[in-house]
């Protein structure tokens, strides 16, 4: 399984960094991305919807739960902050998604325990700090961080 591991010294560089990881997606792509409250998920998301073409401002969907975009691929992005048990998962969706003709991007995906993403990115840092991002790849992307 391919790792990478980056350290980024501020929101454009993380920024960056999805716009680079979004050029190895391809349909049926689930990104995992973990790390506390305000890691960086959210931008470095900003970054993917970027890569993929998307026009539109990507906002973090705490509150709706998912966001939809359209770009070189329809883009579904989650954020699980909220959910409390697994089977609000099965009603947002997000299994149907998943694997499907778009592009996934999850956030806080450790509460999705049957997700077997293809990338899981994990955060470490918050506020002004550097992050620290392990990208993860491929078929044990799914162990997590």
């Amino acid at each position: 399984m391919p790792v990478s591991r980056h350290v980024t010294k501020s929101a454009d560089e993380t920024l960056e960094l999805g716009k680079k990881t979004a050029e190895s997606l391809k349909k049926g792509d689930v990104v995992a991305l973990v790390g506390g409250l305000g890691s960086g998920k959210t931008v470095f998301a900003k970054g993917l919807a970027l890569g993929l073409g998307i026009k539109e401002d990507l906002t973090s969907p705490t509150f709706t739960l998912l966001r939809q975009y359209q770009g070189r691929f329809e883009l579904c992005h989650f954020d699980l902050y909220r959910i409390e048990d697994e089977q609000e998962l099965e009603h947002i969706g997000l299994y149907d998604c998943a694997g499907g003709d778009n592009v996934c991007i999850i956030e806080w995906a450790q509460h999705a325990q049957r997700l077997f993403p293809t990338f899981c990115v994990c955060f470490s840092g918050s506020g002004s700090d550097e992050r620290a991002i392990e990208i993860k790849e491929g078929k044990d992307a799914h162990t997590g961080c």
